[in-house]
């Protein structure tokens, strides 16, 4: 009798464990800038598919990319669509799909100051350390009537590897020579001024809580945490106010090529957002195991279709149809 009652505890374990073996992990990292939605796209997957649970963590994309070419996750994600030399790095390849947008915003936190214009030439002097007070001329002739603050400007950035800090100091290095020569574009620099912050999450923190500071983040951080934003002059001379319907109106110019690789560095539209970048999954071309392909490609199958239904309510740009369109036949390709 006593092992009667072993064998159906045993017997029940089994089928326990069994069920449990069938359910699908899917385990990604990676850039920042999109993980709010990539977040909520496996919450919202899993209600439809209970059985497959994913997990993305923000490590940020430089941590991302070296992450998925160990092969230590299923998929990565980086805001800086990676190159031909690390592509070639990655033994069972790799298809890069773009899965999201958003603006990269300069937020501050300067009580009593809103509507802030920022010139091309503040947006770099500010980084390169030559514009170091909020009344500065430089950002004064942009305000004309506005009570700016004699305060110094305390720059916060980014100082783990970064997609994010890839596109921000690639628009600078193309508005700005001296940006170019001294700082340059890559996911991680080295500003001459200012305090670094892990991830979008940690500038968004430093911003908050440091009046007279000024960062870079992605705009759903500085939305979701009601932060100022400034409006940011264009290539045509025009102020724009960061948000959905003028970072959408720069996508709208794009045109993607095969490979699927672009950046806005500089948008000429007169409503165009100067900041604006696509994000990018990494999935690698062929995966051994059929039950996690599946899983897998049914999730981003998701995010590329009903998953762009909460990009606005993120702070996000839904990608063009005809970008959904490409990035579903770059996903077909995976096996």
């Amino acid at each position: 009798m006593k092992f009667s009652k072993l064998f159906l505890v045993v017997g029940s374990a089994v089928v326990g464990l069994a069920s449990q073996s069938s359910a699908q992990q899917l385990s990604g990292a990676g850039a920042s800038f999109p993980a709010p939605l990539y977040q909520r796209w496996g919450v919202e997957f899993n209600k439809l598919q209970p059985a497959v649970q994913v997990n993305y963590q923000s490590v940020g994309s430089g941590a991302g990319v070296k992450n998925f070419t160990a092969g230590v996750v299923d998929f990565g994600a980086s805001d800086a669509a990676m190159s031909d030399a690390e592509i070639a790095k990655v033994p069972k390849g790799v298809v890069m799909i773009p899965a999201t947008a958003g603006e990269i915003v300069y937020t501050y936190n300067l009580p009593g100051v809103t509507g802030l214009n920022l010139s091309r030439e503040a947006m770099a002097g500010i980084y390169l350390g030559t514009v170091t007070k909020w009344n500065d001329p430089v950002i004064a002739k942009a305000n004309p009537g506005a009570k700016l603050p004699d305060l110094p400007i305390q720059v916060a950035y980014r100082s783990d590897g970064s997609g994010t800090t890839y596109v921000f100091t690639q628009h600078l290095s193309a508005i700005s020579k001296d940006f170019n020569d001294k700082i340059g574009t890559d996911k991680s620099v080295t500003f001459p001024v200012g305090v670094g912050g892990k991830g979008n999450e940690g500038v968004t923190a430093l911003v908050k809580q440091s009046p007279g500071t000024v960062g870079y983040v992605e705009y759903g951080y500085a939305k979701g945490n009601g932060l100022a934003m400034a409006n940011l002059e264009n290539k045509s001379g025009k102020f724009v106010t960061p948000g959905v319907e003028n970072g959408a109106a720069t996508l709208a110019n794009v045109k993607l090529p095969e490979n699927l690789r672009i950046w806005p560095v500089d948008p000429e539209g007169a409503s165009d957002y100067p900041i604006v970048s696509f994000t990018w999954l990494l999935l690698y071309k062929k995966y051994d195991d059929a039950a996690k392909l599946k899983a897998l490609k049914d999730f981003v199958a998701y995010g590329l279709t009903t998953g762009q239904g909460f990009s606005e309510e993120l702070g996000y740009i839904p990608l063009p149809a005809p970008v959904v369109e490409k990035a579903q036949a770059a996903l077909a390709t995976v096996q």
